[in-house]
């Protein structure tokens, strides 16, 4: 693998939010179409999430909640423009099922499932340089999401590149999306909520993508604001 990447936090960012903490892992995997068993295995995460909350329980979630918090003092409206995993349970307890893309993508949203957690995953060869550093979206910034089309991310939390942007918590950036060609990927989360464990994700993460990717010479780093 190449050089070890990692993150900085803009001085902006860490004033508004000052005890957020990202995790990012770096991995060799291996990507393919989503198989009958990461289905399967998806399905029953879902019948067991739409088992346990309404639509309107879904705000309360401590790591969701502690999400929009942090939306607002950003200051983004996120009801607007909805965090990932609030997007993805939503979409569960509202009887419309999980969409699959492929296998590590896939991976990525049971990783936010399991955790509450928003998980960005990128192609590491489609990052520009070594750095990520989390900040705010601008005004007429221009960002590109994934399957959306131009995103307003003015007032969102931001992982940029040398290029510009490449993950916000709603959406990550076509430029760096994952492929079936993938083979070396990053994968950021963030941890807005206070009481999550950073050792519980990493053994979740260790978990799932190694069995859905083939992982191998993962690393790891906790990241403070």
């Amino acid at each position: 693998m190449e050089t070890e990447r990692k993150i900085e936090y803009s001085s902006e960012f860490a004033e508004r939010v000052p005890h957020h903490r990202t995790l990012l892992f770096e991995a060799v995997v291996r990507n393919s179409a989503t198989s009958t068993r990461q289905m399967e295995e998806m399905a029953g995460m879902a019948e067991e999430i739409a088992s346990r909350f309404e639509v309107s329980q879904i705000n309360s979630i401590p790591a969701i909640a502690a999400t929009r918090s942090a939306y607002k003092r950003c200051g983004k409206d996120p009801n607007r423009y909805r965090p990932s995993q609030e997007q993805l349970m939503r979409r569960i307890v509202r009887g419309l099922g999980l969409y699959h893309v492929n296998t590590l993508v896939d991976a990525g949203n049971m990783l936010s499932l399991q955790t509450g957690c928003s998980v960005g995953c990128f192609d590491a060869d489609r990052i520009d340089g070594p750095v990520l550093t989390l900040g705010i979206g601008k005004e007429g910034e221009p960002y590109e999401g994934i399957g959306r089309g131009e995103l307003n991310i003015e007032g969102m939390p931001v992982f940029r590149d040398a290029t510009g942007g490449v993950g916000t918590p709603t959406s990550d950036n076509e430029r760096t999306k994952l492929s079936l060609d993938t083979t070396r990927m990053l994968v950021t989360v963030h941890l807005f909520d206070d009481a999550i464990r950073p050792e519980e994700v990493v053994d979740k993460f260790i978990d799932i993508f190694r069995r859905y990717g083939e992982a191998s010479e993962i690393r790891h780093s906790l990241y403070h604001a």
